[in-house]
């Protein structure tokens, strides 16, 4: 029995996943439209005409990468359902997961670290799902009983950037495999500190 092939991707999809793969290979400024337009088995014309500009591609495969990250959050909710602390938990134990893998780059702060230009589009793209990845986050640690959440989320933060860097520099020798236990520690603290409070 023959397994029948899939349908092909249409061109303005197959030059996104393209341009996503060899943005993280290469970095957005090292690699040009030449190159994704043959990865993508197209052409620079096809591909001027999904996309006005290379910043204009980019911008695109920003916002995918930021839309894909909604499954992560279903994924939690369900799992999960009512039980914000259980999502935290969560949460900390799949970044985790990812911090530890070969390709555990993420797109937007890579792309950020690249744009030195305060005023590209691309960045203003990356700072608005970034705050709002953050106040998510920033709710879920609210909804689990977290008075300094803000705070908490900083520090989170910190913690998975540095084990993706840890991870690229360090691999498995290095501290990033400790990320788990580390965050969870982490949030122990802030939940006994607000019981002291609360005591007190």
């Amino acid at each position: 029995m023959t397994i029948p092939d899939r349908p092909a991707l249409p061109p303005r999809d197959r030059i996104i996943d393209a341009a996503r793969d060899l943005f993280r290979k290469h970095g957005v400024r090292g690699i040009g439209v030449d190159a994704i337009a043959e990865a993508a088995d197209s052409n620079k014309m096809t591909l001027y005409r999904h996309f006005g500009s290379k910043d204009d591609l980019l911008i695109t495969c920003i916002e995918k990468a930021a839309s894909e990250a909604e499954a992560f959050w279903v994924a939690l909710e369900e799992a999960h359902p009512g039980d914000a602390k259980a999502q935290l938990r969560d949460w900390v134990k799949r970044a985790g997961d990812f911090v530890t893998v070969d390709h555990c780059n993420c797109e937007l702060i890579d792309a950020a670290a690249q744009l030195v230009e305060s005023d590209h589009p691309a960045r203003r793209v990356i700072e608005q799902v970034r705050r709002g990845q953050l106040r998510r986050l920033t709710q879920l640690c609210r909804d689990a009983g977290i008075a300094e959440a803000e705070l908490l989320v900083d520090a989170l933060t910190l913690l998975i950037e540095g084990a993706r860097v840890n991870w690229r520099s360090a691999g498995e020798g290095g501290a990033s495999t400790r990320f788990v236990d580390a965050a969870e520690r982490l949030i122990d603290s802030f939940a006994t500190q607000q019981r002291v409070l609360a005591v007190g």
